[in-house]
C-alpha cells in the first residue's frame, strides 16, 4: 500500500481497507504456489482489471471486502494454508502469507514469533 513501509503497517492498512475480490464461477479467485492458496484482492478497479487482461481472462464479478474480514474470516475457512495476493501483476502488488500476525494463529503456518 502506498507509503506504507512498516509490515505492522501494511497490515494494519491492508485490514481497515475495501478491497475488491474477484469471483468466478461462484468461487473466490485464486491461484496454489509453493502449497499455500492465495486469494486474489485489489485496491481498485484498475488493478483488477489489468490483472484480468494479464491473465486474458474475464472477471465478470467482485465482491467488495474489508481486509480484516478477509484474514480473519474468510482465510481460515479455506481448505489449507491460504494467503492473500494484493494488486497482483502491478509494480505495487504484494503478498500476505498465512503465519503468525496476519491470519488468525490456528490457521498460521509458523510457530515462532509474529511475522508482522
Amino acid at each position: 500500500m502506498a507509503g506504507v513501509d512498516e509490515p505492522r503497517e501494511v497490515v494494519g492498512e491492508f485490514r481497515r481497507r475495501e478491497l475488491l475480490v474477484p469471483v468466478v464461477d461462484g468461487a473466490l479467485l485464486s491461484a496454489e504456489a509453493g502449497g499455500i492458496r492465495w486469494l486474489f484482492a485489489f485496491t481498485d478497479v484498475t488493478a483488477l482489471e489489468r490483472f484480468a487482461e494479464a491473465r486474458g481472462e474475464d472477471v465478470p464479478a467482485w465482491v467488495p471486502v474489508y481486509g480484516a474480514r478477509l484474514l480473519d474470516q474468510v482465510v481460515p475457512r479455506v481448505d489449507g494454508p491460504t494467503g492473500v495476493a494484493v494488486d497482483a501483476g502491478s509494480e505495487a502488488g504484494f503478498v500476505l502469507p498465512p503465519v503468525t500476525g496476519i491470519v488468525p494463529d490456528r490457521v498460521a503456518v509458523d510457530t515462532g514469533e509474529s511475522a508482522a
